[in-house]
């Protein structure tokens, strides 16, 4: 059977993907300035890590599902977190150094553009797809 709607599925996957990575920036965005956690440290910025899919167990080689993306994990950033002289602070330690998170809100706005224009390219696969399927489905009326 022929696929009507190529690229629908991998289009799809992207803007799931995307919306997790808007999720994680949107918490690294709220967190930029929690200097203690539930652990007790500074809050860590977390990053999105995405991969291709491609199920071998189900037979599926070099197709339209290899072709798919999805999150492979959220991990924390390992750069340093950034410390800020304030003596009067409650979280100072003995020198008068504050931890803060190791956010940078510019970057943070960047990849939010970043995922908000991947997924408005995603949904134009989607709309271009459907465009293509309704006018291949007309032709078929003449």
């Amino acid at each position: 059977m022929m696929k009507l709607l190529t690229g629908v599925d991998s289009a799809a996957s992207a803007i799931q993907a995307e919306k997790t990575r808007l999720d994680v920036i949107a918490q690294n965005i709220a967190n930029a300035n929690t200097t203690r956690g539930l652990d007790g440290k500074p809050y860590q910025r977390q990053t999105v890590r995405f991969e291709t899919f491609m199920n071998q167990q189900f037979g599926v080689q070099n197709s339209d599902a290899s072709k798919m993306v999805r999150v492979a994990g959220i991990q924390k950033d390992p750069r340093p977190f950034v410390e800020i002289y304030q003596p009067g602070h409650p979280e100072a330690n003995p020198e008068g150094m504050v931890a803060y998170p190791n956010v940078n809100i510019h970057e943070e706005m960047a990849d939010m553009i970043a995922a908000s224009r991947s997924m408005e390219a995603s949904l134009a696969i989607i709309r271009n797809a459907r465009h293509m399927a309704l006018q291949t489905l007309a032709l078929g009326k003449r």
